[in-house]
């Protein structure tokens, strides 16, 4: 069974940081990506950033210069770096991994909220 955990959501005040972390349970092979999507109210969800198994990353344009993704293979685990953070970042912050291009895993979201 796979399970990812998320921590690091909270409070921050505009132009403050977070650290955003999620592991996946062990047991996972032919990992495609992880990333990290987000999705406020009223919208649609949405990706942030995405590191492949090769180490290419891409970021949503509003995170581009702010964000930074990160991956720890050995530990199935992958980090989101958020800095100077707006109040237009606030969403529910979901992990998933993806799985040989086909199986999609999701985490069960952790809140950020960034107040102005």
């Amino acid at each position: 069974q796979v399970q990812l955990v998320e921590s690091g959501g909270g409070l921050v005040q505009a132009g403050g940081s977070l650290r955003l972390s999620c592991t996946v349970s062990r047991g996972i092979f032919s990992i495609t990506s992880m990333g990290w999507y987000r999705q406020a109210p009223g919208k649609q969800r949405e990706l942030v950033a995405l590191i492949t198994s090769g180490g290419t990353t891409n970021y949503a344009e509003s995170a581009k210069g702010r964000f930074t993704i990160s991956r720890d293979n050995a530990k199935n685990t992958v980090n989101l770096e958020m800095n100077s953070l707006k109040p237009e970042d606030t969403a529910v912050y979901y992990c998933k991994v993806v799985v040989a291009l086909k199986y999609d895993y999701w985490g069960q979201g952790t809140q950020v909220t960034v107040s102005s």
